[in-house]
C-alpha cells in the first residue's frame, strides 16, 4: 500500500550497536524508548519520534564527522546530560551556545554518538 504524504521523507533511522541488551536500558533509561526484539542482533524502538533500530556490529571508530547527526530535543538540558552520563553514556562535545539554542554531543556507550539541543 502506497502512503504519497511520506513520499520522499525520513521514514526510519538506523544505528549500529556493539551490545543489544546495553542498547535497550540506556534508551529506555535516559529518553523512555520501547523496544521490539528481532532475534539476538536486531531491535527497533519506538517513542523518538521517528521509527529506528540497532544492528549488532562490531566495535568501530567513534561516528566519522562524515556521518549524519540524529539530534534529539530536551526540555531540559542539564537534566539530560545527568541522565545520559548515569545511564553509563559519555559527553563528547560539551554544551555550547548556537543561534536559537545550546547543545552537546554524546555517546551511548554501543558506538554512537548522537545530539541533544535545547532553546
Amino acid at each position: 500500500m502506497s502512503n504519497p504524504a511520506q513520499h520522499h521523507h525520513i521514514d526510519y533511522i538506523e544505528f549500529a550497536a556493539t551490545d543489544i541488551e546495553r542498547t535497550k536500558r540506556f534508551y529506555t533509561t535516559v529518553f523512555g524508548w520501547t523496544f521490539k526484539d528481532w532475534g539476538p542482533e536486531y531491535i527497533d524502538f519506538t517513542g523518538a519520534g521517528i521509527k529506528g533500530g540497532f544492528a549488532k556490529s562490531e566495535p568501530h571508530e567513534a561516528q566519522p564527522k562524515f556521518a549524519p547527526l540524529a539530534v534529539l530535543y530536551s526540555a531540559d538540558l542539564e537534566t539530560t546530560e545527568l541522565a545520559i552520563v548515569a545511564a553509563g553514556g559519555s559527553i563528547v562535545v560539551p554544551a555550547f551556545a548556537f543561534p536559537g539554542g545550546r547543545r552537546f554531543h554524546f555517546s551511548d556507550g554501543v558506538g554512537n554518538v548522537l545530539g541533544v539541543w535545547s532553546e
